[in-house]
């Protein structure tokens, strides 16, 4: 699907639907996996995500090897989920970015556009003056890192409405994903992971009402 192309939105109900049936699931069912065509349609929600400037800063390692997974699960202090679900993905940061990479990606969005590099000067300007000063006063990681996290919710929910279960594992310890990933030395760091595939029946979490605050805890409205 293009800009021009015709969308139909799904319904609210149907979006709602789906966010209630979301949870961050327990315990899956290690004997279902994800087809490849579900798979590749949410690997595309994450290529699709959305970032600051359009920056991208991010690398997404997708884990299915069983004795890979299994080296994780210590590192991911003993949650199961690791090697248990049908796929999982490590969301990497691309440390310090620069010059480099904002002239890749501008180049990347002459070639699909279809226009001259030169036409996007100011954008490069622009793009270039916001990275410099960031990395000056000590803030471009953390700024990134933030948009990485869009991605991760962009997946969770695409997973959702595709009546895949996910969970979002924070409780990891980084530096052991990037030595068994061997993202040392790549200008990459681990952030978070997520587990995807299918609730095994036996989760009694799925049984649980979901709790939030009401929602005149967490709006305001001026």
């Amino acid at each position: 699907m293009t800009t021009t192309d015709k969308f139909e939105p799904i319904s609210g109900g149907r979006l709602l639907a789906a966010l209630n049936w979301r949870y961050a699931t327990k315990q899956f069912d290690a004997s279902k996996k994800i087809p490849a065509g579900t798979w590749g349609t949410l690997e595309e929600t994450l290529r699709l995500a959305p970032s600051s400037m359009g920056l991208q800063p991010w690398k997404f390692i997708v884990v299915t090897d069983p004795a890979v997974r299994a080296k994780l699960v210590p590192a991911s202090r003993g949650q199961s989920q690791v090697a248990d679900c049908s796929h999982l993905v490590v969301f990497a940061l691309r440390k310090n970015i620069g010059v480099e990479h904002v002239r890749k990606n501008l180049e990347r969005m002459a070639e699909v556009r279809g226009v001259d590099a030169s036409a996007l000067d100011g954008f490069r300007r622009m793009a270039e003056g916001g990275i410099a000063r960031a990395a000056a006063d000590g803030t471009l990681d953390s700024r990134m890192a933030s948009q990485v996290f869009i991605a991760l919710g962009q997946f969770m929910t695409s997973a959702a409405l595709l009546g895949v279960d996910t969970c979002a594992l924070g409780g990891i310890e980084a530096p052991e994903y990037d030595e068994l990933l061997g993202l040392k030395g790549k200008g990459l760091a681990t952030l978070v992971a997520c587990a995807a595939g299918y609730r095994s029946e036996e989760d009694d979490y799925a049984k649980l009402k979901k709790v939030r605050f009401a929602a005149g805890e967490v709006f305001g409205h001026i």
